[in-house]
């Protein structure tokens, strides 16, 4: 596996903004960025990535690859990073690079659950045998995937998809135990829901630091895409709900509480 990797990840899927330069590897280089994103991703991403190569002294194109979260998240997010991707991508193109440098789309729960298991180890906890990736969804669902947690990795148990939070326990029913690490940051919306589930909880959000401690292995793996086919994986179709639909809810939430 190459040990100088010169990489840029982007991570964009949440309303925090986070980027990064880095190798990927525990004791490398790294420069990093962290702040508010949502709406103001879109006009601050660009300046920061010009600010961090600057810091680095790396060029566009000296870079092996440009990594983004793609997904589930928010929808602004996911087309934020994967333009932004595929445009320094593109950007970076030369005679002896007329595609660019490639990029490296990773699951945005596979992120997440990958910084819940480096900040669970950075503070002395033992290896679970299960990360489950939650992330909020809003419209009163969820996002989730289970991931393996073994000694070179995370390994997807099940591919990313929707929950209703009230029907999440049945359907880790069975799959997780007290050494399960719950990663995410659904524990104080739908924590009625969430109480009766076994495992220990960390709250986690995926980070561009994550993508890139995910990313040399991905690599190796050939998981990375021309910038024409980066793609972002959305899950959800929908991206709000419609107003008889949110009345409806109030309505039925209105008459739960009486």
């Amino acid at each position: 596996m190459p040990s100088a990797l010169r990489l840029l990840a982007i991570e964009t899927s949440t309303d925090t903004l986070s980027v990064a330069l880095g190798s990927g590897a525990a004791d490398g280089p790294l420069w990093q960025h962290t702040g508010p994103g949502g709406a103001m991703a879109s006009t601050t991403l660009l300046p920061l990535v010009k600010q961090l190569l600057d810091a680095s002294g790396w060029t566009l194109s000296s870079l092996d690859a440009v990594v983004f979260g793609r997904g589930p998240g928010s929808f602004t997010g996911l087309r934020t990073a994967c333009a932004v991707a595929q445009g320094l991508a593109y950007g970076a193109q030369e005679t002896a690079r007329p595609g660019g440098v490639p990029v490296l789309p990773v699951d945005t729960l596979l992120a997440l659950a990958e910084e819940a298991r480096h900040a669970h180890a950075q503070a002395g906890g033992a290896r679970p045998d299960t990360v489950v990736a939650l992330l909020d969804a809003r419209m009163s669902e969820l996002y989730l995937a289970p991931y393996a947690c073994t000694p070179t990795g995370l390994s997807p148990l099940a591919p990313p998809r929707l929950c209703a939070p009230k029907d999440l326990a049945a359907h880790l029913q069975g799959s997780v135990t007290d050494d399960t690490l719950l990663a995410g940051n659904v524990f104080d919306s739908y924590a009625p829901d969430l109480a009766a589930i076994p495992g220990l909880r960390r709250h986690a959000l995926p980070t561009a630091t994550a993508l890139l401690r995910l990313a040399p292995a991905l690599i190796a793996q050939g998981a990375a895409l021309a910038a024409r086919d980066a793609l972002p994986l959305y899950v959800r179709d929908k991206v709000a709900q419609t107003t008889d639909e949110r009345e409806r809810l109030r309505v039925a939430a209105h008459a739960a509480a009486r």
